[in-house]
């Protein structure tokens, strides 16, 4: 999609896989539901964190933010990796491949710093 992150800011691959991996499951339209999603009240909780966390940024419209809103979102991206806020403990306790190694935080969050500057 034309306004995904990855395409509206040529993000290189290796910081892209690592969103996509990371981040896309609960920001992004792109969702891959695990199995236990169609049982409640599970279903429900999950959704809740996705309608959540795309509701607070979802990667797939990014391109469609103003200006302004994706150098606030830029910073919070930042800000959330650096505070180990993001992914949630509670996606990478199930999702352990999500986890950031220290270099994969410091990669995006370089990358992002460096496009509000």
């Amino acid at each position: 999609m034309a306004t995904d992150f990855i395409k509206t800011y040529e993000v290189p691959t290796q910081i892209g896989s690592v969103l996509r991996r990371s981040c896309y499951d609960c920001h992004s339209n792109n969702t891959e539901y695990p199995w236990y999603s169609s049982i409640q009240p599970m279903g429900w909780l999950i959704n809740k964190h996705i309608s959540e966390g795309k509701k607070n940024l979802n990667f797939s419209e990014f391109g469609t933010y103003s200006q302004r809103k994706q150098v606030s979102k830029l910073k919070s991206i930042a800000k959330q990796i650096e505070q180990n806020k993001m992914p949630l403990p509670s996606y990478t306790m199930i999702h352990q491949n999500a986890i950031l190694t220290s270099n994969e935080k410091s990669l995006i969050v370089t990358f992002v710093n460096n496009l509000t500057q």
